[in-house]
């Protein structure tokens, strides 16, 4: 694939909007989702839902942007973007998030990144040593 700004990796995995998937899909590639995928996606890459896509189930990526419907848990380890024409619904934990105005969120949304993550669990084995008694 030529110079591509939209995606981090040179490929880029397509879903087709014709095409369905039911199961989980586990890659280290860039997904660009135009179908259907009922089931998990777990990916190290970048995710694009375009209009016409719809996930039922959980996604965890590093980077997502959502134009169409995701019914599910969303885990996006830095910058999630709704544009105006996705539909959220379920639980998101993102770093990042940006909201185009018409987005619909029907959803949990928590702000947490790899950092703040790392010091909440060295301050919580800090309290667990010191509150143990002889």
């Amino acid at each position: 694939m030529a110079d591509n700004k939209f995606f981090s990796s040179p490929s880029v995995d397509v879903i087709e909007k014709s095409t369905k998937i039911i199961g989980d899909i586990f890659s280290k590639a860039d997904f660009r989702i135009d179908g259907q995928v009922e089931g998990n996606i777990n990916t190290s890459g970048k995710v694009v839902v375009g209009n016409s896509g719809n996930i039922s189930g959980k996604l965890n990526c590093s980077n997502a942007d959502i134009s169409g419907k995701v019914s599910g848990s969303i885990e996006v380890k830095e910058t999630l973007s709704l544009m105006a024409d996705s539909y959220i619904s379920g639980d998101i934990t993102t770093a990042k998030l940006s909201v185009e105005e018409g987005a619909q969120v029907e959803a949990t949304i928590s702000m947490k990144s790899g950092k703040q993550l790392k010091a909440v669990e060295a301050e919580n084995e800090k309290n667990s040593q010191t509150e143990k008694t002889a």
